[in-house]
């Protein structure tokens, strides 16, 4: 079921209004964990066994881990021996999880891999490819799992006795297939909270909603068009054209995921939950580790929490601290896909992130020789420009189907200098048509200056509550009609899955 389906139209509407009716906070829970399984249903049935094992032996296994952590100070052996129970338990947890991951979302890559590596020396075995589907929302619902089990063991969190709170922790419905990835220490306690009908968070979570499902079908879905065409036909087009393609790209993920977050948070505030930040203005980063605390932001603490502290973090040697960084984004850039362009493009997010932090010294010092000041707006823009830049050109490996065509777009954009196709009329034959392109530059332009002014600390929703009711209401009014009158949707249209539903 898509956020941006007349089915969640009718589900989400018709779930919050049973959840404030019914009194009892069990019967509440019980309510959002059918719905919650309902919710992901809809995509395929089958898999719902998968979400339910996975949830059923990671409840297990933190129970089992938080009895063998409990102390027993007279008897150092046998503490010794539950804490070896309880590391046990634990890896058994990550293996058999990530091997689930593994089989549904790598074992096709993985084959391919070694019939590759064999052709290299003369071998020629045909291996079958595997009839395995993907199934939706995988990898998030597996780590938020992870997660919570890592936390029992560090004695971060306790294990939670109630089984179906806990399953409703890993499948709640507005963050269960594309995040945010939450933590128990955030979201499963507000289950056992009391959350009352409450009109002003009622339209906050709403006006988020709709703030998303304009990012998703005004913008992100308008821009798709462009960049489908581009990258489809790349070898048609050189020069600014390849550029436009990458630099609209950029816009459509960042405004379909962060979209598809949106929604989720504002649906998730409508019934008095609060769920984590997921994004904070990315592309006002100045720099890409600073794009990287900012995109995301769920995951990149988790691959921080679990795999960059455990292997040393920055505390430790700068080789160390660099192989630590490279670690963690090629195995963010395979989380992200079976492919090898996800390995390149997390492998060079990583190594600019490396080559920012060496050369960081030689730029203080040539801007100390320059008398540049590094806090003025200037340095800053300059900063935001390059980091948009080396993001981008990070994105087209994101983006391409395979390495040579990557590289081609690459190529392509910096060998045919022909700006004038931005005014010759040439944009127009890219799939939109006049009003539908100037309409998407405004868009564009709405959704900067929002960015610019959440980075300022301006919060439009909080500014508009204090509007006059009927000033806010017009404002609400405006841009739902906005949204139905310019949403890229209908039966011509594939309303396609957001791009993160395919990690």
């Amino acid at each position: 079921m898509l956020f941006n389906s007349l089915s969640y139209l009718i589900f989400f509407p018709a779930i919050a209004l049973a959840y404030f009716l019914i009194p009892w906070q069990k019967v509440r829970n019980i309510l959002l964990l059918v719905g919650s399984y309902y919710f992901y249903m809809c995509w395929d049935p089958r898999f719902i066994l998968l979400m339910l094992g996975c949830t059923v032996i990671t409840y297990l296994d933190a129970l089992f881990i938080d009895i063998s952590r409990r102390e027993d100070a007279e008897n150092v052996e046998k503490e010794k021996r539950r804490t070896g129970q309880a590391k046990l338990y634990t890896v058994v947890t990550i293996v058999f999880t990530l091997s689930v991951v593994a089989w549904f979302k790598y074992a096709n890559f993985l084959t391919e891999t070694i019939v590759s590596m064999l052709g290299l020396v003369g071998v020629h075995i045909p291996l079958p490819k595997l009839n395995v589907s993907l199934p939706v929302g995988i990898s998030f619902f597996t780590f938020q799992s992870l997660s919570y089990v890592i936390d029992v063991y560090r004695g971060q969190t306790k294990a939670e006795k109630n089984f179906f709170r806990y399953a409703l922790f890993v499948s709640f419905f507005p963050q269960l297939v594309a995040g945010p990835i939450e933590r128990s220490g955030n979201l499963l306690g507000q289950f056992r909270e009391k959350h009352p009908f409450d009109s002003r968070q009622v339209v906050k979570g709403a006006m988020l909603m709709l703030w998303g499902y304009f990012m998703k079908i005004v913008v992100a879905d308008r821009a798709a068009i462009i960049v489908d065409q581009i990258y489809n036909y790349h070898g048609s087009y050189e020069g600014v054209i390849p550029i436009l393609g990458t630099v609209l790209f950029a816009v459509q993920i960042y405004c379909d995921f962060n979209g598809y977050t949106t929604i989720a948070i504002g649906s998730a505030q409508v019934m008095g939950f609060n769920l984590m930040q997921n994004f904070q203005q990315p592309y006002l980063a100045t720099s890409v580790a600073d794009f990287w605390r900012r995109w995301h932001i769920s995951l990149t603490s988790w691959f921080r929490d679990y795999i960059y502290f455990p292997l040393g973090g920055s505390r430790c040697a700068k080789w160390k601290k660099y192989r630590n960084i490279m670690v963690v984004f090629l195995v963010s850039g395979l989380w992200h896909g079976a492919a090898w362009t996800y390995v390149l493009w997390g492998g060079l997010n990583g190594a600019m992130q490396i080559v920012g932090d060496i050369t960081q010294p030689l730029r203080q010092k040539a801007l100390h020789r320059l008398g540049i000041n590094a806090e003025s707006f200037g340095h800053r823009l300059v900063q935001i420009f390059v980091t948009f830049v080396l993001v981008d050109i990070a994105w087209v490996f994101f983006r391409a189907t395979d390495l040579s065509s990557a590289l081609q777009i690459i190529k392509s954009s910096f060998t045919v200098w022909n700006p004038w196709l931005l005014v010759d009329g040439t944009l127009y034959t890219l799939g939109l048509e006049q009003a539908d392109l100037w309409l998407l530059v405004l868009s564009i332009a709405i959704l900067a200056g929002v960015d610019i002014l959440h980075a300022r600390g301006v919060s439009i929703r909080d500014s508009l509550l204090s509007w006059p009711l009927p000033v806010r209401w017009a404002v609400v009014y405006g841009a739902l009609f906005w949204i139905l009158l310019f949403g890229v949707y209908g039966p011509a249209f594939d309303a396609a899955s957001f791009i993160y539903f395919q990690f």
